[in-house]
């Protein structure tokens, strides 16, 4: 009778995190099967269309370390549903206004879906990544998603978007160790990747530059439009709306008695609304695609605490759960930099309970 382990596909990127996460899993006796996704990118001016998280080194190192551990080395081609699934959303959201955080729209749809399915479609069981989160089986066999030790490099707010049968099929194997402690594990297997940078930016941008991006992709976005007050009085010109985020304070190019943030961004009007500090702050938001990880709301009302930004601090907040995966969100404090399209992921304690899209206020 064989002692083999269930196979796991890893998804690998030819950095650390990844890297070790299958050696991990082949230490720990694993059937692994490695899987590199090829994503869509724009052509750069030397005319290759590169993502970042997948560039020809990338998919070099992630070859020879699948090597070095002796396992099978698969390249999904993935640049279709990347560019209409993450790529077009982070157009569209720019279009209406707000500022979209893609990593949650590629877990949703590439990471937890399209590759999670391709994975189980080679026998898989489970699908690992090299995540900073972790996993834990709770009362009644419900599974939870728990912050990664490492709290400065923990992901479970773009982890967010996951459910049961998504965590059911996934693994975390770094979620347990802290970033130092992955880069010594790399050197204990003799990984290549050992002392790699991590990744930053939006992968799919040729040089980095998303507002290049947002001119040559929607050029709406870079028209030159009034800046108003909240009671529609003009001060000053912008140039273009893809410019700006909500809290800026620099580069407005207005004057006032008062420092001056930017408050919102009204596409319809092509106008770009400022106000004081205390126009900026905000007690409540709104949260469209709520996704619970456990299937529901832990209740209708219940206080928890509530992150606005990947790397935002947890606040107290009473949340309010409706039924057509909607919640209200109410703070303790008044928090200055609520942005539309940004998640707003719930968590009790080291647990995520799940998360939802920041809606724009009515102007």
């Amino acid at each position: 009778m064989s002692n083999t382990k269930p196979r796991v596909v890893v998804a690998m990127s030819g950095g650390v995190d990844s890297s070790v996460a299958a050696a991990l899993m082949v230490e720990q006796g694993y059937d692994v099967v490695g899987m590199m996704m090829r994503l869509w990118s724009e052509e750069t001016v030397s005319g290759g269309a590169h993502n970042r998280c997948c560039t020809p080194d990338q998919m070099s190192d992630a070859r020879r370390i699948a090597d070095q551990l002796k396992i099978p080395f698969y390249v999904l081609d993935t640049k279709s549903v990347f560019r209409k699934t993450v790529v077009q959303y982070f157009i569209d959201a720019h279009r209406e206004g707000i500022t979209p955080n893609p990593c949650l729209e590629c877990n949703r749809h590439i990471r937890f879906d399209f590759l999670q399915q391709n994975a189980l479609a080679l026998d898989a069981d489970y699908l690992a990544t090299g995540h900073y989160a972790r996993i834990h089986q709770g009362d009644g066999g419900k599974f939870l998603l728990k912050k990664g030790l490492d709290d400065a490099k923990d992901q479970s707010y773009v982890l967010s978007v996951m459910g049961q049968e998504q965590l059911a099929h996934a693994m975390f194997p770094v979620g347990e160790y802290t970033k130092p402690e992955v880069r010594a594990l790399a050197q204990k297997f003799g990984l290549p990747t050992a002392s790699k940078h991590d990744s930053q930016d939006l992968c799919f941008l040729g040089d980095g530059d998303y507002r290049r991006f947002l001119r040559e992709n929607a050029p709406e976005m870079m028209a030159a439009g009034p800046i108003v007050r909240s009671d529609g009085a003009v001060i000053g010109e912008h140039q273009g709306l893809a410019n700006y985020t909500i809290g800026q304070r620099k580069g407005l190019g207005v004057f006032a008695p008062e420092p001056m943030y930017v408050i919102a961004l009204n596409p319809a009007a092509n106008a770009l609304v400022v106000g004081t500090a205390e126009e900026l702050g905000s007690r409540t938001l709104t949260a469209r695609r709520v996704n619970w990880i456990a299937g529901e709301a832990p209740g209708d009302r219940f206080e928890a605490e509530v992150k606005i930004r990947y790397k935002a601090r947890p606040a107290k907040a009473s949340i309010c759960a409706y039924d057509d995966q909607r919640m209200q969100v109410t703070f303790e404090s008044p928090l200055r930099d609520i942005t539309p399209g940004q998640g707003a992921v719930v968590y009790d304690g080291d647990v995520c309970l799940g998360g939802g899209i920041i809606e724009k206020p009515a102007l």
